[in-house]
């Protein structure tokens, strides 16, 4: 259970520094006063409609799930 809850904090802890460096890369005072040009790690607008896609293909699974547990049962 430990090394579960470790992988889902690690995961979590990655997703949020790359999400700080991205959001410091695009704002326009870091990149103004530094002069060098730093690129965002994550297409943001990409990674959006791909979890988008994934939660509506696990609601479906789950409406598809309870209708047979709901036919088996009656």
């Amino acid at each position: 259970m430990r090394t579960f809850v470790g992988m889902i904090l690690g995961c979590l802890l990655t997703i949020g520094i790359v999400y700080l460096h991205d959001v410091r890369a695009s704002s326009t005072v870091a990149s103004s006063t530094t002069g060098i040009e730093t690129r965002q790690i994550v297409n943001w607008d990409v990674a959006q409609a791909n979890w988008n896609k994934m939660t509506e293909n696990a609601q479906h699974a789950w409406s598809k799930l309870k209708e047979s547990v709901r036919q088996a049962t009656t």
